[in-house]
């Protein structure tokens, strides 16, 4: 074979060096690390006055007004402790509506009056507030290009973190991001809000169940995050993989995840030495990584972390998303998070785990042993029921994107029909309560394995559902259709509003009722009544189920561009502006950003359709046949028959790439601002491409194919 950048990949590949030990918890244990880069409670005891930190704790714990007086107390505690950390410049970090993390870095230094040295420097006020230009960013309109004043503001209860570089260090602090009229131009923003709405609305359920001391509610979050990690080398031989996060060409490898061996299979030295890297350094930024395995498909990796404040969790979700990245390349590997990086494998997800509790009442989405008996728990997840009932294409709205649509309803991610799984134990009381009133729950039973050497095992009382978007699964729900590259605050905005909502109106019908118990009954029969058609404890992969849920009236909104005017719709709309998490204006932006995006996102896969087929799958094809009737003539001279089958098969897939090329190339130029235009004709003539590519990689000579394969990318590390 030919020395070519693939093949100089799969050579380095072979003659790599095992990777030396970079951790070793053994010297550095995770209990002395975790969150020795964050500026935590626990840090704030130690350098603040008494004062100053009741204050602050009282604004993170209880969600007490920010006092601003003792702003310049807070800065002076955090630089010291971030320059001793070696800390040379600080940053607001922001979350605007890319999905990705912004930051604009400040030095902590200012020249002395007489410029002969440099005094440090950093205010309550630059803590507090910091001035991005507004209008580079997505905004969806809400800010011109020459009116570019936007700010942000210092979210106290998300801990500010110090990120590590081989050569010093940063201030990180978490911050929301608005315009300079005042509209949310970030991620983060709603999710506060949304966050303040369903706690007011869930303490007024408490209060009906007699609690009069109810600490700040929040929501929880707990994302468990896929992702792929293949060799850099390789990825950089794909143009596709670079530019979109996927490939758009790509034959079936002679192997793949039929075998079933990858998933929770032994994890190799090299990527268990990234996982590694990647815990250590998410422990010292305090962010608790509980759960690492191999995915489904090959060269397919899990992390989860334990749960947290929702709106912590978001921010945390996209730390661990840069660190997965930056580690990754440091052991010569690339992680990719698209949600379909691999055609016929499974794609990946973000499953956000979601509940909601607080200190005094511990986790309000407990069942107990007996949930039939748990009225509180049973009208909140009444509450649930009727909410997503009631939104279900909002939900489907919040996961829609160029990436998401390749995976949701695949076989191997839910379908886009939003349904809600309870389990066994869950459906039985809820039909019950639909029937008149529940009086029974079925019970954990004991599992005998039939090995005298093995113990009993507690068995639970339902079994677990993966084809469902949103599943109960055991003391929490978990939607399972939001994509792995995607920010997790949009899912749980939708989340938490929709919730605040139903919980409003359950307390409105419960609040002055004589007979509290009965009221509960009514009502949570009411909703089963009216609502009970999104509960489904089958296969959301099967046709039947699609049939089923259209004569349910569930809808079924099976593209991006289907979903999101959903963002703006009059429901909607009236929704977020009601509990103040979102205005018209807002969800305006939203969708047109939204839109915007998912055209951008296939205008750039078109774009390296049809490069990628002009300047290397064509050529490599041509060259190949004019080897192959080259060879044929020769043969011909010397007086040996020539079968010309493969030459004239491959003839005519070089024709089909040409023919194809050109449809492409004329829906591409036709191709407007409405994400329909790119559905209906942009995507279908790409795939045609691809579908010639495919079958062209099966035939063209191996030396002469440009492209690292599915084998390679997939089987080589």
């Amino acid at each position: 074979m030919k020395t070519t950048a693939r093949s100089e990949a799969v050579s380095n590949i072979a003659n790599r060096c095992a990777t030396e030990n970079t951790v070793n918890f053994s010297d550095e244990s995770p209990e002395t690390i975790f969150g020795a880069n964050t500026f935590s409670l626990t840090t704030m005891e130690k350098v603040l006055s008494p004062e100053t930190f009741s204050s602050i704790k009282k604004t993170i714990s209880e969600g007490v007004k920010l006092d601003e007086s003792i702003a310049d107390e807070v800065a002076e505690a955090m630089k010291n402790w971030a320059m001793a950390k070696g800390a040379t410049h600080f940053t607001h970090v922001f979350y605007p509506l890319t999905g990705f993390t912004a930051e604009k870095h400040d030095s902590f230094y200012d020249p002395s009056p007489d410029g002969t040295a440099a005094i440090s420097n950093f205010k309550g006020k630059t803590l507090i507030q910091g001035e991005p230009d507004a209008s580079s960013f997505p905004n969806g309109g809400i800010r011109a290009t020459h009116t570019a004043r936007g700010y942000t503001a210092w979210d106290v209860t998300s801990p500010a973190y110090i990120v590590e570089n081989p050569n010093g260090t940063t201030l990180n602090i978490p911050t929301s991001f608005v315009s300079w009229t005042g509209e949310a131009l970030d991620k983060k923003t709603p999710v506060l809000k949304s966050m303040q709405a369903l706690d007011k609305q869930a303490r007024r359920i408490l209060e009906l169940f007699g609690h009069d001391k109810i600490a700040n509610i929040t929501a929880s979050a707990g994302p468990e995050q896929e992702y792929f990690l293949i060799d850099k080398g390789l990825a950089y031989g794909r143009p596709d993989l670079l530019a979109a996060g996927r490939t758009v060409f790509g034959a079936a490898p002679p192997k793949g995840q039929e075998f079933d061996d990858h998933y929770f299979g032994v994890i190799p030295d090299r990527i268990m030495a990234c996982m590694y890297d990647v815990d250590r350094e998410l422990f010292k930024l305090g962010i608790p990584s509980k759960t690492r395995h191999n995915e489904v498909a090959p060269g397919q990796y899990e992390i989860a972390p334990v749960f947290e404040s929702a709106n912590v969790g978001s921010d945390h979700q996209q730390l661990i998303m840069t660190t997965l990245k930056k580690v990754a390349d440091k052991h010569g590997l690339m992680c990719l998070m698209h949600e379909k990086p691999f055609a016929g494998l499974n794609g990946s997800g973000k499953h956000v785990n979601w509940s909601m509790g607080n200190s005094t009442q511990k986790n309000l989405m407990d069942p107990g042993d007996t949930p039939h008996e748990n009225a509180q728990f049973l009208v909140f997840a009444g509450a649930v029921i009727r909410a997503v009932s009631i939104y279900a294409p909002l939900l489907r709205a919040v996961v829609a994107s160029a990436g998401n649509d390749h995976r949701l309803g695949a076989n191997e991610a839910p379908p886009a029909i939003i349904s809600i799984f309870l389990g066994e134990q869950l459906s039985d009381v809820f039909d019950q309560i639909k029937g008149g009133g529940a009086t029974n729950s079925k019970q954990r039973g004991v599992l005998n394995i039939g090995v005298d050497t093995l113990p009993d095992l507690p068995k639970d009382a339902g079994d677990r559902n993966r084809t469902s978007p949103f599943a109960f699964t055991g003391n929490r729900f978990e939607f399972r259709a939001v994509g792995s590259n995607q920010s997790i605050s949009g899912p749980l905005v939708a989340m938490n509003t929709i919730v605040a909502e139903s919980l409003d109106f359950i307390a409105s019908q419960l609040e002055g009722a004589d007979d509290l118990n009965a009221a509960i009954q009514k009502v949570l029969q009411e909703i089963m009544v009216k609502h009970g058609d999104i509960i489904f404890n089958g296969d959301g992969y099967s046709t039947e189920w699609h049939e089923e849920a259209a004569k349910r009236g569930l809808p079924n909104l099976k593209t991006t561009a289907d979903s999101l005017p959903v963002l703006t719709s009059k429901e909607v709309v009236e929704l977020f502006e009601k509990y103040d998490v979102l205005s018209q204006q807002e969800l305006h932006s939203r969708q047109e950003v939204y839109s915007e995006q998912y055209c951008a996102h296939v205008n750039v896969e078109a774009n390296l359709v049809t490069e990628m087929a002009k300047t290397m799958i064509y050529p490599a094809a041509t060259r190949y046949l004019n080897e192959l009737v080259s060879t044929a003539a020769r043969m011909k001279q010397i007086g040996m028959a020539a079968d010309l089958t493969t030459a004239s098969a491959l003839a005519g897939l070089v024709s089909d790439l040409e023919d194809t090329i050109v449809v492409l190339e004329k829906a591409h130029a036709a191709a407007g601002e409405d994400p329909q235009d790119w559905v209906k004709n942009v995507l279908p003539a790409m795939l045609k491409v691809r579908s010639v590519v495919d079958k062209l990689e099966t035939v063209v000579a191996d030396d002469l194919w440009p492209l690292p394969t599915y084998q390679e990318l997939l089987f080589l590390r």
